[in-house]
């Protein structure tokens, strides 16, 4: 298991999860409205997330070419529907369907 914390709108909360499980998961699965518009297919960027602190892991390319469509982004952001667990992780969650206003989107797929 691996210690997530995550800074979000309603205040930091930390939380354990299995290795291997997507992050854009366990965020929601521990209360967090993350955003994921396009299901977890790294398409759309909703459901970035600032590294903090942990090993995110390896960048996928499909997730280095969305990014790169993003130039207002830093080295630190990254995709938490890319993101499997192999360390303990501490994030700053960017969009939360809460504070947009809008529908999450479609859960992504384990």
């Amino acid at each position: 298991m691996y210690k997530i914390t995550a800074d979000t709108a309603e205040g930091k909360i930390a939380f354990e999860a299995e290795k291997g499980k997507k992050l854009v998961l366990c965020l929601e699965d521990n209360g967090i409205d993350i955003l994921h518009r396009c299901g977890g297919n790294a398409r759309c960027t909703t459901c970035r997330v600032e590294v903090l602190s942990g090993d995110p892991g390896e960048i996928g390319e499909a997730e280095k070419a969305i990014l790169a469509t993003k130039p207002d982004l830093d080295d630190h952001c990254r995709l938490s529907c890319q993101i499997r667990l192999n360390d303990d992780i501490h994030v700053k969650v960017i969009n939360q369907a809460s504070v947009q206003g809008i529908d999450p989107g479609p859960r992504p797929e384990d």
